[in-house]
């Protein structure tokens, strides 16, 4: 199988490690700051419990977030690079995404869902849709490309683009602690999970819906019930994580696509 070229892959400017940096503090400062000062301007709630505490918790940040990643896009001029990938792995790897969407099957809360009305649920699926398209736009669109453009090789721009995800929700312990750690360390694997998602699927659509719908089903079951702990559904997102991990452990020779005579 022969690697799709790019189309005007070198086209549009060009960004700095330095810059990429700069960029993710302001995506970070967005995310934590604005949704600090959300939180405190109009007075909601401190968990996601209710529509109003959605969309100021969650939407706001979140949604200009999502503004500034593509707007840092299109000031680049990087819409193909960054939505599409040209750099294909083999078929087998479809399995890294299929897993994902099974263990989101299984591990959305519907009972709790059931309980909210219609406005609450489509409230946090937008609100998760905004953290799928944002931060797979950021790190696995502009991260990605930035590394690309370094003329690194696949296996380092994999490495470093799911290393700098994870690094960055250590922001998280602010809120969370220490137990930010261990997050970091878990969405540095589910960082690794989504780059090969977007190039089985040859570009950044899927892995976004997929990120947002992987939130969902998290915050379906530990964001309804304020402080909720021991969801039963959190043991299928733990044993995607494992199962993949096994997976591409004994098929890690096997990724890129056999080369060509």
């Amino acid at each position: 199988m022969e690697e799709m070229p790019e189309r005007h892959a070198a086209d549009g400017r060009s960004l700095s490690y330095a810059w990429f940096a700069g960029v993710v503090v302001v995506y970070l400062a967005i995310i934590q700051g604005l949704g600090r000062v959300a939180h405190a301007v109009w007075d909601s709630g401190d968990g996601v419990t209710t529509t109003r505490d959605v969309i100021i918790n969650m939407w706001v940040p979140l949604g200009l977030a999502f503004v500034f990643t593509y707007g840092v896009v299109a000031y680049l001029g990087w819409w193909d690079p960054v939505l599409r990938d040209g750099r294909p792995v083999r078929r087998w790897v479809w399995v890294v995404p299929i897993i994902l969407i099974v263990s989101i099957v299984v591990a959305i809360d519907y009972g709790d869902l059931a309980d909210k009305d219609v406005t609450y649920v489509l409230a946090l699926l937008v609100a998760t849709q905004f953290v799928g398209w944002g931060e797979e736009g950021m790190f696995r669109g502009v991260g990605v490309t930035t590394l690309r453009r370094r003329g690194l090789t696949e296996g380092r721009v994999a490495l470093w683009s799911s290393l700098v995800f994870g690094a960055v929700h250590l922001t998280n312990a602010l809120s969370s602690g220490g137990q930010a750690v261990l997050q970091a360390l878990a969405v540095s694997f589910a960082g690794y999970f989504f780059y090969l998602t977007r190039r089985a699927s040859r570009g950044n659509v899927l892995n976004s819906v997929i990120h947002g719908m992987f939130d969902f089903a998290i915050l379906s079951g530990s964001a309804i019930v304020l402080h909720q702990t021991g969801y039963a559904g959190a043991a299928a997102v733990i044993l995607a994580y494992v199962v993949i991990a096994v997976v591409l452990l004994v098929g890690r020779h096997r990724i890129e696509p056999a080369p060509t005579s």
